[in-house]
């Protein structure tokens, strides 16, 4: 991928200054090693009038696919082909703006110290993106930029030049051009790449937050996208974005009363009664779940259906789970799993607990036996009627383990939930909900059928009238069916 930065000078302010400003003098070409490949800074054009410093990233595909999957600790790949053959090596992304932010690093702080007052001011800028993914298109590119003071140049790159009638591709060949401190511009280029990618190519953690707002500062509070731009930055994880929206109005709310941000933040005394929010009905089903665990006495615990990790991440902190396996039929998920987890920098002793692989729970799978517990949370209703057979005997039936712990809707409950039309399930993809008793009528038949004595539980606070929201299911396997088992071992 590659950038290039154009400034234009006069004898007594030369364009060569912009060595000074990114630190790289022109007359040497330079080369950097980041974490997915190689930065390399030269200088095509260097003399008093204009001078040109271009950025290309050289991207190790395969150390990008290595350090996504966690180093062989159970990461969870992408598609196969997908991993080696895409866009980014070519396309301007977060791979850039990361590069961009550890090679000119000086320059994004405003920092000179031959020249210290180059910083402070502005000078005109060109800067050309050949190959920038945006998703919103052009007229995208306009609305995040031109409210920064940049004249915008967005031209639409075609799928195949050869071959009009297939229409444009989601990529723009960009032209920036104003007159900007080169900081301030070096600030936009990280924020706005990652943005307008629409992706990042490592896990987003608290700390982006603080990322974002020191990018930010001076134009991020009063942008007309600025909710776009945080929730996009962000990954979309709206924990994190409704963190910095609050700070971010805060600024606002400082700047407005010609106040310090502290001053505003310390408004509501902490020392104050505040109302408590209810803890999510996620949140007490997983604390239900891992508090039948350790009641089982499990070390060995396979998540099936696990999702994104969230269950798997809960049941890390705690060691007396010796070994964690999260199984899903999704990719996609455990990809997403995977950087939950920060498997690609987790310790080793942490890693070795813990293990994602890709699975279907409508065959049976020789790796999923000998285990002390599995939990199927939030799956079986995802489940054709026709199937859960399947599911019942490759759980029951093939891996048998000890303990298994089913959690699924109420829909008795439904009623209570103001915000879901009558007749709707809770999510698009529920095949059924059950009522208490057609739970437990099945639950019961299951258990007759494989050996397992069964036990219920509600999750979350119980109604009078429609029971709890969440019903779970603790199944046993009965001691006479452990010593059958053991005793056919042994023959």
């Amino acid at each position: 991928m590659f950038l290039t930065i154009s400034t234009t000078g006069t004898p007594e302010r030369p364009a060569t200054d912009l060595g000074f400003l990114l630190h790289k003098h022109p007359e040497k070409s330079q080369a950097f090693s980041t974490s997915y490949g190689t930065a390399h800074v030269l200088y095509p054009e260097a003399s008093p009038e204009r001078c040109t410093a271009a950025l290309l990233l050289e991207v190790d595909a395969v150390a990008l696919v290595r350090r996504g999957k966690g180093k062989g600790r159970g990461g969870a790949p992408d598609a196969a082909l997908a991993q080696y053959v895409n866009d980014r090596p070519y396309a301007a992304s977060s791979l850039l703006a990361v590069a961009l932010s550890s090679v000119f690093s000086s320059a994004m702080k405003g920092m000179c110290r031959a020249k210290p007052e180059l910083p402070e001011q502005a000078r005109p800028l060109r800067i050309e993106v050949p190959a920038l993914p945006a998703r919103g298109g052009a007229e995208l590119v306009r609305n995040l930029f031109e409210p920064l003071g940049w004249t915008v140049t967005a031209e639409p790159v075609a799928l195949d030049a050869e071959f009009p009638e297939w229409g444009e591709s989601r990529y723009v060949s960009l032209v920036l051009e104003g007159e900007l401190r080169l900081a301030e511009a070096l600030r936009h280029l990280y924020v706005l790449l990652p943005v307008l990618d629409d992706a990042k190519h490592y896990w987003v953690a608290t700390d982006e937050v603080d990322k974002l707002l020191r990018a930010g500062e001076g134009w991020l509070p009063e942008h007309p996208e600025h909710k776009l731009i945080t929730s996009r930055y962000l990954s979309r994880r709206w924990s994190l974005t409704r963190q910095a929206m609050e700070r971010l109005e805060l600024v606002r709310l400082a700047e407005a009363d010609d106040s310090d941000v502290e001053e505003i933040d310390n408004a509501v005394d902490e020392t104050q009664d505040t109302d408590e929010k209810p803890v999510p009905l996620a949140v007490r089903r997983r604390d239900a779940i891992v508090e039948a665990l350790r009641a089982a006495g499990a070390g060995r615990v396979l998540d099936l259906g696990c999702g994104q990790g969230q269950l798997v991440q809960e049941l890390l902190k705690d060691i007396r789970f010796t070994e964690i396996v999260g199984v899903d039929v999704s990719m996609r998920a455990l990809t997403i799993a995977s950087r939950r987890l920060k498997l690609e920098r987790m310790g080793d002793r942490r890693a070795e607990r813990v293990k994602l692989m890709q699975g279907s729970l409508a065959y049976t799978d020789n790796r999923l036996k000998g285990y002390d517990a599995a939990v199927l949370s939030e799956v079986i209703e995802h489940v054709d009627l026709p199937r859960l057979s399947a599911l019942e005997y490759a759980v029951f039936g093939s891996a048998r383990p000890r303990t298994v712990l089913v959690t699924t809707p109420n829909v008795e409950y439904n009623v209570r939930w103001e915000t879901l039309p009558a007749g709707h399930t809770r999510h698009g993809d529920h095949r059924f909900e059950w009522t208490r008793e057609e739970f437990r009528t099945w639950a019961r038949a299951v258990a007759e059928r494989h050996g397992y004595d069964v036990e219920f539980a509600p999750v979350g606070d119980e109604d009078p009238e429609v029971g709890p929201p969440t019903q779970m299911a603790v199944f046993t396997i009965t001691t006479s069916t452990t010593t059958a088992a053991k005793e056919e071992k042994a023959a």
